[in-house]
């Protein structure tokens, strides 16, 4: 009977607590889907400034943080492009505390936490040789992640799992200590892949955060052709994320919405 009684509780606290938001505008690419959230903005925006500390911190220890001051410079330049453009989307976020570093590492990756926090690593640009076009594909794409605030959807959604599977995790109230919530940043940033839906979303709003910032948006489809011949990816079918065949195909079929917005900025 207190088990029962526990699941009723955390039941009912589950109601109380989501919330269906509309996190961000659609653009002109039409990204419209409502997101359920158990945790707040703020909860998760306070972990990823931990989680982002901790990186830099460990990054700097071994010499590896904007060791190259070009670079550095580069991706910068970059990102702050692309940034003013976010206001399309959320009108809050050109004022978050953006902040925008290099990490050295033979990783092919980049991502941007909640609130803005961006790493661009080594390999990326090295492995890809990256035009400034292809590497704002793929800044543009981590901060639409930020901008969707897909890692707190998915933060939310692995609360929602707890309770499917024990009742409890709600009712006896999941920690809600920037401590746990940057180790949950963290691992949605670093283990777990965001789904098929949330990374279809971050190309599409990527795409037109670079064409209106002067980028051409086809560089995304070559950026996605040169992952293809890096090889090492599962087929789509065995994976959460698109193969790279069929988010080729997806962006171009993208690309008329938003060039527009390119050809203008020229």
């Amino acid at each position: 009977m207190a088990v029962r009684r526990i699941l009723l509780v955390a039941l009912a606290l589950l109601g109380t607590a989501c919330q269906t938001v509309q996190t961000t505008q659609p653009g002109a690419i039409g990204v419209q889907r409502k997101q359920l959230m158990l945790v707040s903005a703020e909860q998760v925006e306070r972990g990823a400034q931990e989680a982002y500390r901790q990186e830099l911190d460990k990054a700097r220890s071994r010499g590896a943080l904007n060791a190259d001051p070009k670079l550095h410079a580069r991706v910068q330049r970059i990102a702050q492009r692309l940034i003013p453009h976010t206001a399309v989307f959320r009108p809050d976020a050109p004022q978050w505390n953006w902040e925008i570093n290099v990490q050295t590492s033979e990783d092919v990756n980049a991502y941007c936490m909640p609130g803005g926090k961006i790493m661009v690593y080594t390999g990326l640009v090295e492995e890809l040789e990256a035009t400034d076009a292809e590497l704002a594909a793929v800044i543009g794409h981590e901060i639409a992640h930020a901008l969707r605030e897909h890692s707190r959807e998915r933060i939310s959604r692995a609360y929602a799992e707890q309770l499917a599977l024990s009742g409890l995790a709600i009712a006896t109230g999941a920690s809600d200590s920037i401590m746990s919530i940057a180790s949950q940043v963290s691992a949605v940033t670093f283990t777990l892949p965001h789904s098929r839906e949330q990374e279809a979303e971050a190309d599409r709003i990527g795409l037109e955060l670079m064409a209106r910032a002067g980028f051409d948006p086809n560089a995304a489809i070559t950026l996605w052709q040169k992952m293809a011949r890096l090889g090492g990816g599962p087929p789509e079918f065995l994976s959460t994320h698109p193969s790279s065949a069929s988010r080729i195909r997806d962006l171009q079929a993208a690309v008329p919405k938003v060039i527009d917005f390119y050809r203008e900025s020229q």
